[in-house]
């Protein structure tokens, strides 16, 4: 072998092996990019539900916690003629409400030429009961909340028996109609 058969010899050497390391360098950065790419779409996805509950809530709005009583709608169903009150009831079981800060619950009527005012009753295990009227119901649902601190005849949360919608025959300008009542929860 000559000088040249040498030198021709080993810059193959030399070029195979640089073009071997570039095809290691290409695949390691490729490997490199796929790993951050991934990494960053496990991130992206993990933030999502967060995310969507920062853009879904108005920045002032209260969250509260609910407990609640009754889903479906409820109907009291009234004819004075021989009764001269009706009663929507809940047992609540000596529940324990004292952590709870306030009542919701939606009210309708179905006559639109009737005027009804609705008795909301709480009674704890101490035979305490307490009362605040909500008037003048409307013919479209329409939302109520009421402070429990407002039910000024209880004084112990703690064993709570009953919660009661009442349509009385002097609160109700027709003798007989429809009040419903839905989504009926304990609020913190």
């Amino acid at each position: 072998m000559d000088k040249k058969d040498i030198y021709e010899h080993l810059a193959k050497i030399y070029l195979d092996s640089s073009a071997t390391k570039k095809k290691r360098l290409k695949s390691s950065h490729r490997v490199r990019k796929l790993l951050i790419i991934s990494v960053s779409l496990v991130a992206a996805v993990g933030l999502i539900p967060v995310l969507r509950g920062y853009f879904s809530h108005p920045k002032n709005a209260e969250s509260e916690i609910a407990l609640f009583l009754l889903s479906d709608a409820a109907k009291i169903n009234f004819n004075f003629d021989p009764a001269k009150k009706e009663t929507y009831s809940i047992n609540l079981n000596k529940l324990d409400l004292a952590k709870f800060r306030a009542l919701s619950f939606s009210l309708k009527k179905t006559d639109y030429t009737d005027t009804i005012s609705v008795r909301v009753e709480f009674t704890n295990a101490f035979k305490e009961r307490s009362e605040i009227y909500v008037k003048d119901i409307p013919l479209r649902w329409q939302d109520n909340k009421i402070l429990l601190a407002d039910f000024k005849g209880i004084t112990d949360w703690t064993e709570m028996s009953g919660l009661s919608f009442i349509v009385e025959e002097w609160n109700a300008k027709a003798k007989h109609g429809v009040v419903y009542i839905d989504n009926i929860k304990l609020l913190r």
